[in-house]
């Protein structure tokens, strides 16, 4: 489903942190070990569902038996009230593995709806929407898959899959013309270069920078930097990009937008399971 990502030790992790050495001490007491249970996971917001076949991987963990059925496929927006994803199997098992299954699919869910959000913002402008190495420690692979859903295209994943030189790297350098200099010196090529300064950019070109960050730059400025730029490299917008200042950022003829929020601020999407 997710290229790269051991699903198995995800579900192992974390039913691991949700049951303890315990488990489920409620649903053990109190509900027969041969009830059976029948539910529904629904939206009770309009979302771009994400995380289905990780909800129900969940579910499976606990129940091998289990029955599920897949009502909405990932990326596929829906309006409130929608069923998701149907279950039916051993109660003590659903019961169990019902709040890792909601929350991953709440948090890919919101991640892929804000991101959507943004992307509609851009519309008709060729600009790209970016996601970033903005994500929590562990769900990076979960997250950009997510806001792939959305229709945001995926940044780097790693430090080692792509260069960018960044305004530490240039201090730490000694300057932009040496920062590049030595990245080509090591045989590394696709380098982008972050500038937040308009006479930064002619050195960044000259030095052989194949793409330039435009970071914290207001929209008159970019406005002038693109310009400048003409073309030579692609641009990318980076820097306190919101949903209310996205479409003028576009507009200003950038490459690539990139957006910390979509990760970083995503409210996690309001989805329930009910009982039939």
């Amino acid at each position: 489903m997710i290229p790269n990502f051991d699903l198995a030790a995800f579900i192992a992790a974390t039913l691991a942190e949700d049951l303890g050495t315990g488990g489920d001490i409620t649903s053990a007491a109190v509900v027969p070990a041969e009830a059976r249970l029948d539910a529904v996971l629904s939206s009770r917001d309009g979302v771009v569902v994400a995380g289905g076949g990780i909800a129900a991987a969940f579910f499976r963990a606990l129940d091998p038996q289990v029955t599920i059925e897949p009502l909405i496929a990932d990326g596929h927006y829906v309006c409130e009230g929608t069923a998701l994803l149907r279950i039916a199997g051993n109660a003590r098992a659903l019961l169990a593995a019902e709040r890792s299954a909601l929350n991953t699919m709440q948090h890919l869910t919101g991640i892929a709806t804000l991101t959507r959000a943004y992307v509609e913002k851009i519309a008709g402008t060729g600009a790209t929407l970016l996601d970033t190495r903005k994500t929590l420690p562990g769900l990076r692979l979960l997250e950009k898959y997510a806001t792939r859903l959305g229709g945001a295209t995926n940044h780097r994943l790693r430090l080692d899959d792509g260069v960018m030189i960044k305004d530490n790297h240039i201090a730490a350098a000694g300057g932009i013309v040496q920062a590049v200099s030595a990245a080509k010196r090591a045989g590394l090529t696709g380098i982008v270069v972050e500038v937040d300064r308009i006479d930064q950019i002619e050195p960044a070109l000259r030095a052989g920078a194949d793409r330039l960050l435009l970071d914290n730059m207001s929209v008159p400025v970019l406005h002038e930097a693109v310009a400048l730029i003409g073309g030579r490299v692609p641009t990318e917008a980076s820097g306190g990009v919101r949903l209310d200042t996205i479409r003028a950022i576009a507009e200003t003829g950038v490459t690539f937008i990139s957006v910390g929020r979509i990760t970083q601020s995503a409210p996690a999407a309001d989805i329930g399971m009910d009982y039939v």
